[in-house]
């Protein structure tokens, strides 16, 4: 007597089952609940923006949900005071520390990826090995020693001190994250540069680093929230004339518990520059971070 199914066919039937809930599920119906998702995250952040545009005894006496209602409430005035506390050489200190540190750490990883994926020299494996490892050293075990040869070299409190740090400890996984990004590139367009007659320096400037962009821009991404949101290195390595936003903003909040008038413009606005970035290069996003896992 034979048997009606052949082994598998349970898991067969179980699966096409599964498939038509899917298919009917990935239409409007996954697009809207996606939509709800992501309104639902941003309520935090249009929270802040209201309450940055309301005077402190409206935010005092009521919610900032009530502004709908009355948007009489709406003022400008949080932001005057934030610009009269002293808080747009902090948001300039910010840029002058941010935008340098990025561009070291991708110029910097983009060359050294490139020797690591495809120049043979001595070592090159062993060191490479060695920056991985880098990758699992805490910031705070840097700070003393760090502090230390600032104060000797004497630039201690100064931009320059806060941009170094950020360079060398985002280099690790820059270098990773691209060195798996240019392992993949076919060996076949560089060996054609080459023998085109082209150096290294112009293959890796005009074949490669083109190539990278998704990877590129996810690094980009990456470095440049860590260091735009950084509080932990600037009060360690930053004076009060060199202060990112984060550090002013924490001093506000040391001085004055419920100066909401200050804490809010200068909260939405240290969040919205990299929100804005994020959503700028978001579809640079996933292909960068899937770099290398498939060749």
């Amino acid at each position: 007597m034979t048997t009606l199914t052949e082994p598998g066919s349970a898991q067969r039937i179980e699966r096409g089952l599964l498939g038509r809930v899917v298919d009917r599920l990935g239409g409007g119906v996954v697009q809207v609940l996606l939509v709800l998702v992501a309104v639902f995250w941003l309520v935090p952040t249009l929270g802040l923006l209201v309450v940055s545009l309301r005077g402190e005894v409206e935010n005092n006496a009521s919610g900032w949900w009530t502004l709908f209602t009355k948007p009489a409430q709406v003022t400008f005035e949080n932001y005057g005071n934030l610009l009269a506390a002293g808080f747009s050489s902090s948001f300039w200190n910010t840029v002058f520390i941010t935008v340098p540190a990025t561009l070291l750490v991708i110029g910097i990883a983009a060359m050294a990826a490139y020797a690591f994926a495809w120049i043979e020299f001595p070592g090159r494996d062993a060191v490479f090995l060695v920056v991985v490892a880098l990758l699992v050293v805490p910031v705070q075990i840097a700070l003393i020693p760090i502090a230390k040869m600032y104060g000797f070299l004497g630039i201690f409190g100064s931009i320059a001190a806060v941009v170094l740090f950020h360079v060398a400890f985002g280099l690790p996984f820059a270098i990773f994250l691209l060195r798996n990004f240019f392992a993949g590139i076919p060996r076949e367009l560089l060996e054609a540069a080459r023998m085109d007659g082209a150096q290294e320096w112009r293959i890796f400037a005009t074949v490669v680093f083109p190539l990278a962009k998704p990877a590129i821009a996810s690094l980009g991404i990456f470095q440049f929230l860590w260091v735009w949101n950084d509080l932990l290195v600037s009060l360690v390595f930053a004076d009060t004339e060199n202060q990112p936003m984060t550090k002013a903003l924490q001093s506000q909040m040391r001085q004055f518990g419920t100066n909401v008038d200050i804490l809010a413009p200068g909260a939405f606005l240290s969040l919205i520059i990299p929100l804005v970035l994020f959503f700028a290069f978001q579809r640079y996003f996933v292909q960068g971070m899937l770099a290398g896992s498939v060749k």
